[in-house]
């Protein structure tokens, strides 16, 4: 919208700038509202329901609110209106992702708080919700394809590796669903899911920007993405929201994002993977929330066949709490993997 507006002042063609100010835009959006938003919460009595078979420390957690996903979605769209091409259809293609798995999310929150439960939308109501959105994103991807859309790359090789073809559609759809989840499941500790996300919001600035432009593209034997330098922008107004979240939901949490934040968040990241050809990647940028859906899969699938759990309990945080750790141990530890994952990502692109 300002680079419209603005277009004639050179300094709003470029995206660094764009992305700067959309870091600052949504960084500010977070701290002005966020006492705004914790308030409302609090009055609407809109307060998280805590698992009875949980960590017993969790228990004095109980009424914080919750739904504050909201606060990190209205940083974010303004940000992105504000700053990134309006002509761009990533632009488009983001916006939808953040509205569409937000209002998965807002639904499972809003039921669990009507019910008073830690249940709210049923299991195949939620992944239908969260299906439709991703089938709607990867089939726009699909028809709208470039040359290397349908490619799959794999770190530490130069060129594609195979050409899904319709495949793609299915492929793109586990992606994005499966990272929408993971971040979900790991939202389970004071600022651990947003700082992650923080950390891999930094990831993908780097991997836009490079992306995004022909010459650094050929240098480093990434594929090209021609407008893909646009998501720099959405990664550093992701980078600025998540501080400006993070500042209310540290421990002790004043408010925690809920589903509406989690599922939104994971959607995001995914989305911003496929339409920068870094779904295998996404694997190591986001290793932190794989080995959280990891374990899991595990303590299910080991309970289901053998009568026995892997884990304490699962997720894996607090399968830690559970031995003992305290909680700023196990975000802090977790933050540290995730810096280093998020390191190894980037190795790749000097390896290929």
């Amino acid at each position: 919208m300002l680079k419209d507006l603005f277009s004639q002042i050179n300094i709003f063609k470029y995206i660094t700038f764009r992305a700067a100010y959309a870091a600052v835009t949504a960084l500010v959006i977070s701290l002005v509202m966020g006492p705004k938003v914790i308030d409302f919460l609090r009055k609407e009595k809109l307060g998280q329901e805590v698992r009875d078979d949980g960590p017993q420390t969790h228990k004095v957690k109980s009424g914080t609110p919750t739904m504050g996903g909201v606060l990190i979605i209205f940083a974010l769209v303004i940000s992105i209106l504000l700053w990134q091409d309006m002509h761009n259809s990533f632009t488009w293609i983001t916006l939808f992702a953040i509205l569409g798995f937000g209002g998965v999310g807002f639904a499972d929150d809003y039921l669990k708080i009507y019910r008073k439960n830690t249940e709210g939308l049923k299991p195949r109501l939620k992944i239908a919700g969260q299906l439709g959105v991703s089938l709607l994103i990867v089939l726009f991807i699909y028809f709208n394809r470039t040359e290397n859309t349908t490619l799959l790359y794999l770190p530490f090789f130069k060129n594609a590796v195979l050409d899904l073809s319709w495949l793609y559609i299915p492929f793109g759809v586990i992606i994005l669903i499966g990272a929408s989840n993971a971040v979900n499941l790991t939202d389970g500790l004071d600022g651990l899911a947003i700082g992650l996300v923080f950390l891999v919001s930094i990831a993908f600035a780097i991997l836009a920007y490079i992306t995004g432009r022909i010459d650094y593209a050929e240098y480093l034997a990434v594929p090209y993405v021609a407008g893909s330098g646009e998501l720099t922008v959405l990664s550093l107004a992701l980078v600025g929201a998540s501080i400006g979240f993070l500042w209310f939901n540290c421990h002790p949490a004043q408010v925690f994002m809920g589903d509406t934040g989690s599922l939104m968040l994971g959607g995001i990241i995914g989305v911003m993977a496929l339409l920068l050809k870094k779904e295998i990647l996404l694997i190591i940028i986001g290793g932190v929330f794989v080995i959280e859906a990891l374990s899991v899969i595990i303590q299910v699938a080991s309970f289901k066949l053998r009568g026995k759990r892997v884990f304490k309990m699962a997720p894996i945080h607090h399968h830690f709490e559970m031995l003992g750790w305290k909680e700023t141990k196990v975000v802090i530890r977790f933050w540290i993997i995730g810096g280093l994952f998020v390191i190894l990502s980037l190795s790749t692109l000097k390896i290929q």
